[in-house]
């Protein structure tokens, strides 16, 4: 990636790169990060949090490559596998995302499988999205160039909704969304500005 980009859109690329199997771009976006002074941290989490969309495959191989650039780093301590905690985080976290349309969408989801609107509360965003080491917007912005780097509509449309709860603006997701091409496959940012723009539109905010 030639383009160099400030600290504040390198984690959302990281996300990226990461979740379309691009590792050599992630371990050029990785060194970029470093010599930003990125905190180790924040890219362990960015990482961390890519197996709820792009699987543990994805998720293994690419925190194996940051541990490269980063050998004596101490990582982080497993959190304590409470399940009523986890619960409690996820209800609060996954309410900020889908404000009002939360109960509509846990029972949307039980329509046809209530084992991943339990797994959503507990797994999603409470076990996960519920960590610190990212804040509400730093994992706002890595899931919305992630799932439109996946091409998933519906769930980035969330996730843009989620982003703008977490105070992001409409030209901060922007970039993010342009930026995707700079990884190097052709019209990377086009499903995330088509999402972005039907948000916009439908929103008044056009």
């Amino acid at each position: 990636m030639e383009k160099t980009l400030s600290k504040k859109y390198l984690l959302p690329q990281i996300a990226a790169a990461s979740a379309i199997n691009e590792f050599k771009l992630l371990r050029e976006i990785i060194l970029q990060a470093k010599s930003q002074k990125v905190p180790f941290s924040t890219m362990y989490e960015t990482l961390l949090q890519n197996y709820l969309f792009a699987g543990y495959p994805s998720a293994i191989s690419s925190l194996k490559i940051l541990k490269e650039y980063y050998p004596d780093k101490r990582l982080p301590e497993v959190a304590d596998m409470n399940l009523y905690h986890f619960r409690r985080k996820g209800e609060a976290r996954c309410k900020k995302v889908y404000g009002n349309k939360y109960e509509k969408l846990i029972k949307n989801i039980n329509n046809f499988s209530p084992e991943l609107a339990e797994w959503l509360v507990l797994e999603d965003y409470g076990k996960v999205l519920g960590r610190i080491g990212l804040s509400f917007k730093e994992r706002e912005l890595c899931i919305v160039a992630v799932l439109a780097v996946m091409k998933f509509e519906d769930q980035l449309y969330s996730h843009i909704n989620g982003a703008i709860n977490a105070a992001i603006s409409i030209d901060e997701l922007q970039i993010v969304i342009k930026n995707l091409d700079l990884l190097g496959k052709k019209n990377l940012s086009d499903t995330g500005i088509k999402v972005l723009t039907r948000y916009r539109k439908e929103k008044g905010m056009v």
